[in-house]
């Protein structure tokens, strides 16, 4: 089965910067479109930015310019670099696959477990 792993998350000053990894398995990140989303609490996840296999990124609005989604195809890794965090940007952060390019949608067969990112 497709496992995502997710690491990087924290606890961060506003102004300041995390980066957010999730490892794939079974195969290579380049077989997939992959995103990252967020939950609130007691709301639906959000899209906030997605790759497709090409490598051309979407970001939801709020984090355009802030954010940058990205993949290394020979590790088998994606990122988000969080540049600027805000409080608001605090949330259970998780990454997500899917043979289909569903870019911000949040239809993706493949999740991994979440990791927290606190802004204070």
């Amino acid at each position: 089965d497709v496992q995502l792993v997710e690491s990087g998350g924290g606890s961060v000053q506003a102004g300041g910067s995390l980066r957010l990894s999730c490892t794939a398995s079974r195969y290579p990140t380049s077989s997939y479109c992959l995103g990252w989303f967020r939950q609130f609490p007691e709301k639906d996840r959000e899209g906030v930015a997605a790759i497709d296999r090409a490598g051309s990124p979407t970001y939801t609005y709020s984090v355009k310019d802030r954010f940058t989604i990205s993949k290394d195809n020979v590790q088998n890794t994606l990122y988000l670099q969080m540049n600027s965090l805000e409080p608001d940007d605090t949330a259970m952060y998780f990454c997500a696959a899917d043979f289909y390019n569903l870019q911000l949608g949040r239809s993706y067969a493949y999740w991994g477990q979440g990791t927290q990112v606190t802004v204070s």
